[in-house]
C-alpha cells in the first residue's frame, strides 16, 4: 500500500519557497521559517501571495509533488504538475469508457450511489447520537428512495437529475447536523462563488482541499483527471476528480466542517463579510481547518471493499486505484467508498 505523505499548506502572505538540494525552504521577510525534505511531501498548496522559485517547481515536477495556487480565501487559480505519467493504455480505456453511454452511465451511477448512501449514513449517525430531528429523518427516507430511483436511470443525464434532487434534500436537512452555534452557522441552501454564510464558506474550503487530494490521487495511478463520467468534460476542469470526490463529500469534508463548528473550534468571529457580500474565513481560521484536516487524514479505518485498514488520507488514492482496475477490466464494476 502506498505510504501517506504530507501536504504542505502555505498561507502566510509574502512567503517565498525555494529549493536547497532535496529540501524545500520556506522564507518570510528573508528569514527562514521552515525546511521540509521533499520526499516527505505529496503536494504543496499556496494561498494568496505566496511565491515559488522556478527551480523548486522543476524539482517538484521531477518528484511528482503537485503544486496548487489558490486565492487567499481558497479559490482555485492554477496547478503545476510534471509530465503525464502512467500507462497510456489505461487512459485509452478511460476515454473509451467516457465515450460509451452505458459505461459512462454505470460509472456515474456508482459515484452518485456512494454519495447518497454516505450522506444518508451521516444523517443516520446524527439521529443516533443526538436524537430525533424531523428534517434529518425525512431526508434519510428520501435518500433511500433516491437510491431506488438511481437504479432505474437509463442515461447519465437521468443520473444527474437524481443526484441533483438528492443533494437538495440533503442540504434541506443540513442544519439538523449542526448541534452547536446553530444560529450563527445555519444555512438556507448550498451556495458558492461566492459563499454567502460562514458554513458555506467552510464547506467550500474543505471541498477545495478534497478536490486537490482527488486530482493528485488520479494522476498518481495514471488516470486523466479531466475525463469524467458524471461531470461532463470542460476545458480546464478536472471532471473526474469532481466525480471521485462526490462519495467523500459527506463523510470527509462535511463531517470535518461540522466537527469544527460543533466542537466550537471555530466561531462567528472567524468569518467576515466583504463588501461584495462574500463570506470569508480569517487566516487563523484557515490554519485551524488545515491542522484539523491533516490530523483527520492520519486516522485509519477499515476499507469496506478491501477489508484492510487504510489511512483516511489514502482513501482517494485507493478509490482511484479501484477505478483504474475496473477500467483495465480487472473488476466488473467500480465499488464506491461507503462509510460504515
Amino acid at each position: 500500500m502506498k505510504k501517506l505523505l504530507n501536504i504542505l499548506y502555505v498561507q502566510s502572505q509574502g512567503s517565498y519557497l525555494r529549493q536547497e538540494g532535496e529540501t524545500i525552504v520556506v522564507e518570510r521577510e528573508r528569514a527562514v521559517v521552515a525546511r521540509i525534505p521533499i520526499h516527505t511531501l505529496s503536494g504543496i498548496v499556496c494561498f494568496g501571495n505566496v511565491l515559488c522559485s522556478p527551480f523548486l517547481l522543476g524539482l517538484c515536477s521531477e518528484r511528482g509533488v503537485h503544486v496548487s495556487f489558490l486565492s487567499e480565501h481558497g479559490r482555485f487559480l492554477a496547478r503545476v504538475a510534471g509530465p503525464v505519467s502512467g500507462n497510456v493504455l489505461l487512459r485509452i480505456a478511460q476515454m473509451k469508457a467516457a465515450a460509451d453511454p452505458q459505461h459512462a452511465r454505470d460509472l456515474a451511477a456508482s459515484f452518485v450511489a456512494g454519495k447518497m448512501l454516505n450522506a444518508r449514513n451521516v444523517l443516520q449517525r446524527r439521529l443516533r447520537d443526538h436524537g430525533e430531528d424531523a428534517a434529518c429523518s425525512n431526508a434519510v427516507i428520501e435518500l433511500a428512495g433516491a437510491v431506488q430511483q438511481l437504479r432505474k436511470a437509463t442515461t447519465t443525464d437521468e443520473v444527474r437529475g437524481v443526484e441533483g434532487t438528492a443533494a437538495a434534500r440533503y442540504f434541506e436537512a443540513f442544519n439538523g447536523l449542526i448541534v452547536a452555534q446553530r444560529e450563527a452557522f445555519a444555512i438556507r441552501n448550498r451556495n458558492r462563488r461566492p459563499p454567502l454564510d460562514p458554513m458555506n464558506a467552510l464547506l467550500s474550503f474543505h471541498y477545495t482541499l478534497l478536490a486537490h487530494d482527488c486530482t493528485g490521487a488520479l494522476e498518481s495511478v495514471g488516470l486523466d483527471p479531466q475525463i469524467g463520467f458524471l461531470h461532463a468534460p470542460r476545458p480546464g476542469r478536472d471532471s473526474l476528480a469532481l466525480d471521485l470526490m462526490e462519495e467523500f463529500r459527506a463523510p470527509l469534508a462535511d463531517r470535518a466542517a461540522l466537527s469544527l463548528v460543533n466542537l466550537q473550534q471555530l466561531g462567528p468571529k472567524d468569518f467576515r463579510t466583504s463588501e461584495s457580500g462574500a463570506v470569508e474565513m480569517s487566516e487563523a481560521a484557515r490554519k485551524t481547518v488545515l491542522l484539523a484536516w491533516q490530523k483527520k487524514k492520519q486516522e485509519t479505518i477499515l476499507h469496506p471493499f478491501l477489508g484492510e485498514k487504510v489511512e483516511i488520507g489514502l482513501l482517494p488514492y485507493v478509490q482511484a486505484l479501484l477505478l483504474a482496475r475496473h477500467l483495465r477490466g480487472d473488476l466488473d464494476a467500480y465499488p464506491p467508498f461507503l462509510l460504515k
